[in-house]
């Protein structure tokens, strides 16, 4: 009876790791499924993107013509123009404004949720910042069209308040959630013995943020940025409400301006399937992901170059 037993129970061990080594392997398998499943999509909407892009590109396309005229004229009757500069410009105006209404505002917000705040009022504050992050785009664009509008008009005696003013400061206070709470975990991620260290020599609480937690916590608060950098350029329904939609070089934050994204949200939904304007929207959104993919690559060198330094 006693062999039988240990028996058994050799063999139920035996059927119990089998069973651990096969759920081990399925979740490995899963986890491997969701690591790649980014890149897969990636290079899905890329290629789809590309592929309804590829008549104009290689038909009416134009790279001087379409990277460096202001003129977009998809719809002439007399010439085509598909120039980008000027939606480029009004991109990159917007959201250039926006980083600086949201840079200093949600790093001085993950501080003090940081390093001051306690107990309650630390609580409150991350709960606040995550309901701003929440906001639909839409709500925000209404603010900028019903609000801002009319105050911009008052307050600096302009025509029109649909301007670079109103997108950038829309789209900072948008930007500006995400960034805060990205910006206080990494500053969180910095060991306190840092802190202890520096309070210990004789350093002030400003100066312990100044010089020992900011320079702790730059990887992280580079990717907040940039993460805003990138939320400027791909926003789409904000900007399309608040810049005033006009195609237009900027020489002053009071003009209106046209953002590439909202040019796509504009446009495609009457354009024919398949003609060359329906074909150059796509290439503007190929050129989008481009930028992206740019901007990503510059964060990740500096990232490597900030690690290294």
């Amino acid at each position: 009876m006693k062999k039988q037993t240990l028996a058994a129970t050799k063999v139920s061990d035996f059927d119990r790791l089998n069973r651990d080594w096969y759920i081990d392997k399925t979740v490995q398998a899963l986890v491997f499924i969701g690591g790649i499943s980014a890149i897969i999509f990636i290079i899905g909407i890329f290629v789809f993107i590309t592929k309804e892009g590829f008549g104009f590109l290689v038909g009416d396309f134009s790279f001087k013509e379409f990277f460096f005229s202001p003129n977009w004229r998809p719809t002439s009757e007399n010439r085509a123009t598909y120039g980008i500069l000027a939606l480029v410009a009004g991109t990159a105006s917007v959201t250039g404004l926006a980083m600086l209404v949201a840079i200093p505002f949600s790093l001085g917000t993950a501080i003090f949720i940081a390093e001051f705040a306690t107990g309650k009022t630390r609580e409150f504050l991350k709960i606040t910042v995550e309901l701003l992050a929440a906001i639909p785009s839409v709500v925000w664009g209404f603010i900028g069209l019903a609000i801002m509008n009319p105050l911009i008009i008052d307050i600096f005696d302009v025509p029109v308040g649909l301007n670079v003013l109103n997108a950038g400061i829309i789209l900072g206070l948008m930007a500006a959630p995400i960034m805060t709470s990205i910006a206080e975990d990494a500053l969180k991620a910095v060991p306190d013995r840092y802190r202890e260290a520096a309070e210990a020599m004789g350093a002030t609480r400003w100066q312990v943020i100044y010089k020992v937690v900011l320079p702790a916590a730059k990887n992280g608060l580079l990717g907040a940025v940039l993460l805003g950098v990138g939320r400027g350029f791909g926003e789409t329904m904000a900007v399309l409400m608040a810049t005033g939609h006009a195609i237009n070089i900027p020489t002053s934050v009071f003009d209106s301006v046209r953002a590439l994204t909202a040019t796509i949200a504009a446009e495609l939904g009457e354009t024919a399937v398949g003609s060359p304007h329906y074909q150059a929207l796509f290439t503007i959104g190929n050129s989008l992901f481009i930028i992206t993919f740019i901007i990503n690559l510059i964060a990740d060198l500096v990232v490597r170059g900030v690690r290294k330094g």
